[in-house]
């Protein structure tokens, strides 16, 4: 029985872990704070700063595991190598998720190394950098640090006046010991898409999840929806890029590739993570075969995959916290559960802060279901559950 070492304990990972135990793995999950989600389902369970590289390595030294999974990105990765050249299985990759941590790293490496199309970019460590940059970028502007997830520090800039604040947000969102932010072209795009993209051990061909569309506010994913519908000619010039940049990267398992498609139709890559991604949680409402959790885990095992196919389409709305809160909140789900084809996911995060996310409404309907209507249903039934709309504050 094989040993995964999870660093990072969310929901993502949680879902992982479930698709881990089904198939008799074991699990200890990692995270800085106790009773995190993917520890609620796991065997073992250790509580420490990932950052801590002197930490990290006394977990490994403790349990031995014979792969490790990283969840989140704020890890101290560079010791990640040095687990990889002791025989530990590092998913995907030493090198992917190092790269991958890093803004500046995967963002250099599409561009510069790959060619891919991605927005103008400039890299800042001081306010001075920061307004040359967006004076040669011009405004609207995107700014994110270097080192952050779930849109953490991330914003969109219109003017001069502006700028100041959007610095200083990207400063303080960033994780890590990494300070220094990216200032991006804003990319009139028509919409956003993610390509669950899988990489196989033994030689198997790369597969393609169909791509799933996606709502953010800052970086932070609000909605999901699969089948995204998409030129034949758009699909083949994501799925080109998806396989040469995890190509690039190596290793073994799912990544989530983000796209924007231009009201031209032209896809624009925009970011990458080597693990399931959050927008990916739509799956868990039945609309592929395996869900991108059981498929990480077979890529992550060396398991063979025989196909990924649509077997419904649907919808996913975030049920995001109303308040602050260091108890658990009180979900109210019998409206959600009234209605068929719905399926409703709580975290299981012990404490809440304001707009995080707290849950997952699935909605979903035959291949040839009415997406939008779908989505509709999921928006509002999440809402139900604590009285929050995930939508609301995207309206114009």
């Amino acid at each position: 029985m094989k040993k995964i070492l999870l660093l990072g304990s969310g929901e993502l990972g949680k879902e992982f872990v479930i698709a881990a135990k089904r198939a008799g793995a074991y699990v200890v999950a990692c995270d800085r704070y106790d009773n995190a989600p993917a520890m609620q389902v796991a065997d073992e369970r250790e509580v420490f700063p990932m950052l801590d590289g002197d930490a990290l390595e006394a977990v490994v030294e403790k349990h031995r595991p014979d792969i490790i999974v990283p969840e989140i990105e704020a890890i101290r990765t560079e010791r990640l190598f040095a687990f990889e050249e002791r025989g530990i299985q590092v998913t995907p990759s030493a090198r992917a998720v190092n790269f991958t941590m890093n803004r500046r790293a995967i963002r250099d490496l599409a561009s510069r190394e790959l060619g891919l199309r991605t927005a103008k970019y400039f890299y800042a460590k001081t306010f001075e950098e920061f307004k040359k940059a967006a004076d040669e970028i011009g405004f609207p502007c995107v700014v994110k640090p270097l080192m952050s997830s779930s849109g953490h520090g991330q914003s969109y800039v219109h003017n001069d006046s502006e700028l100041e604040q959007a610095f200083r947000e990207a400063m303080e969102g960033s994780r890590g010991d990494v300070k220094e932010v990216i200032i991006e072209e804003f990319i009139d795009f028509d919409s956003e898409f993610t390509l669950l993209t899988v990489t196989q051990q033994h030689g198997w061909p790369t597969l393609f999840c169909p791509p799933i569309g996606h709502v953010q506010k800052g970086g932070d994913y609000r909605e999901s929806w699969q089948p995204y519908k998409i030129s034949d000619e758009a699909l083949k010039q994501a799925q080109h890029m998806a396989d040469q940049v995890t190509k690039a990267l190596t290793g073994a398992g799912i990544w989530g590739v983000e796209f924007f498609l231009t009201k031209q139709g032209e896809v624009i890559f925009s970011e990458l993570s080597p693990r399931p991604h959050d927008t990916g949680m739509v799956t868990l409402g039945h609309t592929t075969n395996l869900s991108e959790f059981e498929l990480h885990f077979r890529a992550v095992m060396g398991l063979p995959i025989a196909g990924i196919h649509l077997e419904h389409a649907g919808a996913s709305a975030v049920i995001l916290s109303p308040e602050e809160s260091d108890k658990p909140l009180d979900y109210q789900l019998n409206e959600a559960l009234t209605e068929d084809h719905t399926r409703v996911r709580i975290f299981g995060k012990p404490e809440a802060h304001k707009g995080r996310r707290m849950g997952v409404v699935l909605c979903y309907g035959d291949v040839n279901a009415d997406v939008d209507a779908l989505r509709a249903k999921a928006k509002r039934l999440a809402k139900t559950v604590l009285g929050t709309d995930p939508y609301a504050d995207l309206r114009h």
